[in-house]
Order: structure tokens, then C-alpha cells, then sequence
């Protein structure tokens, strides 16, 4: 019997990479655990998260049993439907807190902009596949168009950090892709020119959040008042921390969005400088591993998708941390595996099910 149940679990997992597998759930495991002292013990919530743990898993077990071919052929379809139901938010989206970026379909409400975070990226790859042996100029810059539609679509809503994490899975599509240094100075020179128009086009709360990056004494009890109370509970952790369901600040109720965006300042004040450097390693092992699969990519579509999917889960651990220590501003990127949230726990999953299947199905055949 229990030979049997061990044949199918392997037939199972067959398209499964097991470090990367094993690397995710003790990352899981430590977000539940971050998520119960949260949320005061708050089992509801935390059943919840484990449901969309589950969801998100799943969805990348589907995936990562796709073969290569397929992924290939659904580039371009993800790609439009995603855009077209951008267009949809844009026109006929449910404004929420003074944003327009969910769109009612009648069984469900949906954010579109969470599926280009996979639909654009697959789409660059795609496109440069197809033009592998006769890439140009104007390739690229009908790849930057490609990219810049959906994002403009998205910091339309407005939604500055989905818009920026997409921007960044782009880029790392036409770097990985080949794009010349000398193309990529002129990018930032005219993007550093371009700063005193993108500065006017900002809403008022997105240009506070950038002028309270700087000095967030200046409204404490507003639009500072987050990065005030993130960074004196990542201090006040130490090098052991407090302990668990221990942090004062985030017991007290001083820590605003302890759960969802803010929820590394919980697991620093509770764990302390060690527990930081524990949490870090679990990423390194898979960040690591995503790096060998992306290295060990036998075409041109593989390696670009896994490399962007690999630097992309990079950013979100970089922004997130930045903005709650204060380096950078609050976006609202959430802490990849840990924070609470089903969305975004699907997208990265399905792009680590990508990354299962470039590794154990066989080399990719043109579609």
C-alpha cells in the first residue's frame, strides 16, 4: 500500500522540482506563521491564506505539467486577453478607494493588470523567439511598446508598484534579449529628462509618498506615519528579536498593514536580525535554484522567460523590503509567499510552474 501511494505521489510530482518545491514551502510556512502573530491569532484570516496557498500551488502544479510547446502557443492569447480586459477596467472597472482596477464579470470580480505580470514577460519572450535571427532595432522597440501599452493601461488606474513590477519583468526580457548598453544609457538619459513631465502627470498622494521617502518626519501622522512606525519595529527587534506574537509594535496596533505590505517589519521586530537573515536565505534557495533552471535553458524562449521570471520575483523582495526600511517608496508591492493576499500568491506561483516545466519537460519544439 504504501508502495503504491509513493508511485503515485512521484507520478504526481513528475513535473515538479522538488528543491524549488520544498524551498517555497518553508517560505509558506514561515508567512503563516508571520501572518497568525499579525493578526492577533486570527484563525478565520488564516484559514484563508492557507486556501489560497493551496489555490496558488495548484495552479502551478497545472502549469508546470503544461509542455513547453503549449506555454509557447498561449503567449500571444494571455497577452491580448489581458490587454483587452485592461481596456474593459479602463472603460467599465469598479472605482475602489479613489482606484479603478477591478472589472466585474458577472461571477467574479477580477485585476487584470495581475495577469500581465505573466502575459508580458511571456509575450517579449515570445515575440524574440520569433525574431532570433533577424533581430534589429525596431524589434525592440516594437518589444518596448508591447510593454509600455499594458503599463501606461495600468498606471492609469492608478497602480504605480503592478505598473513598476511589470516595467521591470519587461526590462529584463529586452536585457536577457540582448539590448545594448549603449541603447539602455539613452533609455535613462531620456528617462531622467523625462522626470519633471512624469513628476506633473503623478497623482498628489503618489508624489507625497516620494517626498516623505525623504523625510518622513515631516507628516507623521500621515503620509510618514508607515515608514516612521516600520522602521522603529525593524529596530526595536534587535539581533534575537522580541519573540513570537511578542512585537510590541505590532501588538499595540502602531504598525498599520501589519499583514499585508508591512508585514516584514512584524517578522523583524518578533525575530530579530537573525530571523531577517534566516528569511533571506530561504529566498537565496530559490532564487538559486530558479538561476540553474534559467541557466540550464535550452532556447531562446526558455531562457528569457525564466530569467525575467527569476529577476522579477528578485524585485519584488527588493521593493518590498526597501519601502518598509525606508529606502524606497511605499508602492504597495507585497512580500512574495509571505504577505497575506490570493492575487499576487498566484501569479508568482504560476511562474515558478513555468519554471518547473522548462526544467523537466524536454526541449522546446517551434510551435
Amino acid at each position: 500500500m504504501i508502495s503504491f501511494l509513493i508511485s503515485i505521489w512521484r507520478y504526481l510530482t513528475r513535473h515538479v522540482d522538488n528543491f524549488l518545491l520544498g524551498s517555497i514551502f518553508l517560505l509558506m510556512l514561515t508567512g503563516l506563521v508571520t501572518l497568525y502573530s499579525a493578526t492577533d491569532g486570527n484563525l478565520e484570516r488564516l484559514t484563508g491564506q492557507a486556501i489560497n496557498m493551496l489555490t496558488a500551488l495548484s495552479f502551478m502544479w497545472l502549469v508546470a505539467n503544461v509542455p513547453l510547446r503549449d506555454i509557447l502557443r498561449l503567449a500571444v492569447p494571455i497577452y491580448v486577453v489581458g490587454l483587452i480586459l485592461l481596456i474593459g477596467v479602463a472603460l467599465f472597472g469598479e472605482i475602489n478607494n479613489g482606484a479603478r482596477r477591478w472589472l466585474n464579470i458577472g461571477i467574479t470580480h477580477i485585476q487584470p493588470s495581475e495577469l500581465m505580470k505573466i502575459g508580458v514577460p511571456l509575450m517579449l519572450a515570445w515575440y524574440f523567439d520569433r525574431r532570433a535571427a533577424t533581430l534589429g532595432t525596431l524589434d525592440y522597440v516594437i518589444a518596448t511598446v508591447l510593454l509600455l501599452v499594458p503599463a501606461l493601461l495600468i498606471m492609469r488606474q492608478p497602480d504605480l508598484g503592478t505598473a513598476l513590477l511589470i516595467i521591470s519583468s519587461g526590462f529584463y526580457i529586452l536585457f536577457l534579449g540582448g539590448l545594448s548598453w549603449r541603447i539602455m544609457t539613452g533609455l535613462l538619459v531620456s528617462i531622467a529628462g523625462s522626470l519633471p513631465i512624469l513628476w506633473s502627470m503623478m497623482h498628489d498622494y503618489q508624489r507625497q509618498r516620494i517626498a516623505t521617502l525623504f523625510d518622513p518626519t515631516q507628516d507623521p501622522l500621515g503620509s510618514g506615519y508607515h515608514i516612521i512606525q516600520s522602521t522603529i519595529a525593524i529596530g526595536s527587534g534587535g539581533l534575537i528579536g522580541k519573540g513570537w506574537q511578542q512585537g510590541t509594535q505590532t501588538h499595540l496596533d502602531f504598525l498599520p498593514e501589519k499583514s499585508t505590505d508591512f508585514i516584514f517589519a512584524v517578522f523583524s521586530e518578533e525575530f530579530g536580525l537573525i530571523g531577517n537573515i534566516t528569511l533571506l536565505f530561504l529566498y537565496a534557495l530559490v532564487i538559486g535554484r530558479s538561476i540553474v533552471i534559467a541557466a540550464d535553458a535550452s532556447t531562446q524562449f526558455t531562457r528569457l522567460i525564466s530569467g525575467s521570471i527569476t529577476l522579477t520575483f528578485c524585485t519584488y523582495i527588493f521593493v518590498n523590503i526597501g519601502m518598509v526600511t525606508g529606502i524606497l517608496p511605499v508602492v504597495g508591492v507585497p512580500l512574495p509567499l509571505i504577505s497575506y493576499g490570493g492575487t499576487s500568491m498566484v501569479t508568482i506561483l504560476l511562474g515558478f510552474g513555468i519554471l518547473m516545466s522548462i526544467r523537466t519537460h524536454a526541449t522546446l519544439v517551434k510551435a
